[in-house]
């Protein structure tokens, strides 16, 4: 055998750039360890295993009494509730934000050129998609239930704003990212922005922003738990009072709720995605 294929780089001749690279990442990688205490030896610890054991022995056997369960099933319903509430109030602000950011929508950008008053409002209401989904859910949380007392109303609002800044961003970059051909031809030829958008943008991206949408339908559920933890209402909120009580069956069976929802959330994404296609 030649001595020549034992050589890395002759083998790879892009072997030194991705030691380099590799060497480059590792080197900013570590500061960041450093700097969040990142030590997963602590882990394995004698002191720290027995803990761990003890607590998660704790979860079982799950608590399956009928009147928790009941309780469960209630707050299992708040808890899509809030999420699918949140998420509507979420479109209902991120649909109109985004038939204004989109570029391809603008009748002005026809000619090649944005003209200055669009491009200042289209540059207005991106600043507010950014300040919109910057601030998270769970200080709007904070922020609500001053505001609106204790319960549900604080997670709808709260999951309503932040989404609608994420929802805004990302459905202008499906749009924009799409074929802009026929969504140009129904603007060149008197139509409105709405019939480009239905009748131009939409069919070509219906797949992916229902895709989209039930993904963070998804995400709203597991925030609304976590805004449970700040007092508004759901499955989370049963939670922070099962660890309160050291009660870990609950938590087993809150935890085994929403593991559920997820996966039955998946499945819905799923289903919706081949009928879009």
């Amino acid at each position: 055998m030649s001595s020549t294929t034992h050589s890395p780089h002759l083998r790879d001749p892009a072997w030194l750039s991705r030691v380099f690279w590799a060497m480059a990442a590792l080197a900013l990688l570590m500061p960041a360890l450093v700097a969040t205490e990142f030590k997963p030896w602590i882990f394995f610890d004698p002191d720290n295993l027995k803990v761990s054991i003890r607590f998660l022995a704790d979860f079982f056997p799950p608590a399956l009494g009928s009147e928790f369960l009941l309780l469960v099933v209630k707050e299992t319903w708040r808890t899509v509730a809030i999420a699918t509430a949140g998420l509507t109030l979420a479109m209902i602000l991120a649909i109109p934000l985004t038939i204004v950011s989109t570029r391809i929508l603008s009748i002005s950008a026809l000619s090649g050129r944005m003209h200055f008053l669009p491009s200042c409002v289209r540059q207005l209401v991106r600043w507010l998609l950014i300040f919109l989904r910057s601030i998270p859910e769970l200080i709007w949380a904070l922020v609500f239930v001053r505001v609106v007392g204790l319960g549900p109303a604080a997670g709808v609002l709260a999951i309503g704003l932040t989404y609608a800044g994420m929802l805004g961003k990302v459905y202008a970059e499906i749009l924009e990212s799409g074929d802009a051909h026929s969504t140009q031809s129904i603007l060149r030829n008197g139509g409105s922005r709405l019939q480009a958008l239905f009748f131009g943008l939409l069919p070509q991206n219906s797949a992916e922003l229902t895709s989209y949408s039930v993904y963070r339908w998804e995400c709203a559920i597991r925030s609304s738990a976590v805004l449970g933890f700040v007092g508004a209402g759901g499955l989370g909120q049963q939670m922070d009072n099962s660890m309160k009580m050291f009660n870990g069956g609950e938590v087993a069976t809150l935890l085994i709720v929403f593991m559920l929802l997820v996966w039955l959330s998946d499945l819905l994404s799923g289903y919706l995605r081949k009928v879009m296609q």
